[in-house]
């Protein structure tokens, strides 16, 4: 090896890796635990979010079912409707779970299912029949939780505060 080659590739990175290693990491601030009693609104937002949850679950589920045990007219796509909407239903549930536990970063996921729940809801209301009703009680669950998850009393149990400039 001439003067001019450096160490090994694997030489460089384990020093590196060394250096990373003595090199100390500043400590995390501790993230304060809300105190007293949860608001019936974040209660509420929670269960209405979680009720979201369990209805695009059971839905999945039913498509999934009827996928492999009915008469569709694509297997494939019914099963595959199915699992998407299993899928789905994952963000309303873990946003209903973060609510409940009065975490800051549920508000977010919490929501944009909300948002997402309007468009659906329009268009059940324009599929006629029994749609109409389903679309008008997701519209008014979506308005309500939305109403209840930027209440000033809901957002300061979650931590989130007026920015200070």
């Amino acid at each position: 090896m001439s003067s001019k080659q450096s160490a090994p590739k694997n030489a460089r990175k384990s020093t590196a890796q060394k250096q990373r290693k003595q090199t100390p990491e500043p400590a995390a601030e501790p993230v304060a635990e809300p105190s007293g009693p949860r608001p019936s609104r974040l209660t509420a937002a929670a269960a209405l979010t979680a009720l979201e949850g369990v209805a695009l679950a059971l839905g999945g589920v039913y498509l999934l079912v009827m996928g492999l045990l009915g008469k569709p007219d694509s297997p494939q796509q019914a099963e595959m409707g199915g699992l998407t909407v299993l899928a789905l239903a994952a963000l309303p549930l873990v946003a209903a779970r973060g609510l409940w536990l009065r975490r800051r970063w549920s508000r977010g996921p919490a929501m944009i299912t909300q948002i997402m729940a309007m468009p659906v809801a329009y268009t059940f209301v324009n599929g006629g029949g029994a749609l109409i009703a389903a679309g008008i009680a997701l519209a008014l669950v979506a308005l309500a939780t939305l109403a209840l998850v930027v209440n000033p009393t809901a957002t300061e149990a979650l931590g989130i505060g007026p920015r200070e400039t």
